[in-house]
Parts: structure tokens; sequence; C-alpha cells
């Protein structure tokens, strides 16, 4: 994720381009550590699962957006939105056999 949003970021914050993708990247991150508080910090497997949900189609967005700067840069958050699958697919599970 660093990699890749420095990759876009040197390309300067004065691209228009390059600034909405920089401002999808941070909300991104912001959805990312809420993740962690709905499941871990409420104990909640059903409010982790919307906040992953979410999280999702933002990286999705991410991806979209890191592509318009650098190709590169949106193909390193591949194994990112990969791993977020899994996470999301476990995050359901629990929640499924926790009702």
């Amino acid at each position: 994720m660093g990699i890749s949003a420095y990759i876009v970021w040197r390309q300067g914050l004065a691209d228009p381009k390059v600034k909405a993708a920089m401002a999808v990247f941070a909300i991104q991150l912001a959805a990312n550590v809420s993740w962690s508080a709905a499941f871990f910090g409420l104990r909640s497997p059903l409010a982790g699962l919307v906040v992953i949900l979410l999280l999702w189609a933002l990286i999705a967005l991410n991806i979209q957006k890191f592509r318009e700067v650098s190709r590169t840069a949106g193909l390193l958050l591949i194994p990112y939105i990969l791993w977020v699958t899994f996470a999301m697919v476990l995050n359901f599970a629990i929640w499924r056999l926790n009702p």
C-alpha cells in the first residue's frame, strides 16, 4: 500500500487525478482502521462485516483511481484487495456462526 501510494503521490498533488486518488486512499485507510475498531473494539462481527464491505468497495475504487495515474500503483493493490476478500469471508463466517 505504501509503495503504491508513493508512486501516485510523487506524480504531484497539483494533478487533479493524483489528488482524487490520494483522497480515496486516505478514506479507505480510515475504513481499514475502522474495521478493527468495529470487529475487535466493539466485539461485533456484524459491525465488522458492514465496515469490511465498505472497505472492499473503497479498495476497488482506490485501485481504479491509482490505475488512472499509474498502472503499476493500481496493480500493487491487488494483493491488498485479495487479503481483504479473505478477511471478509472469515468475518462473514464468524458472524453466521455466532448469532
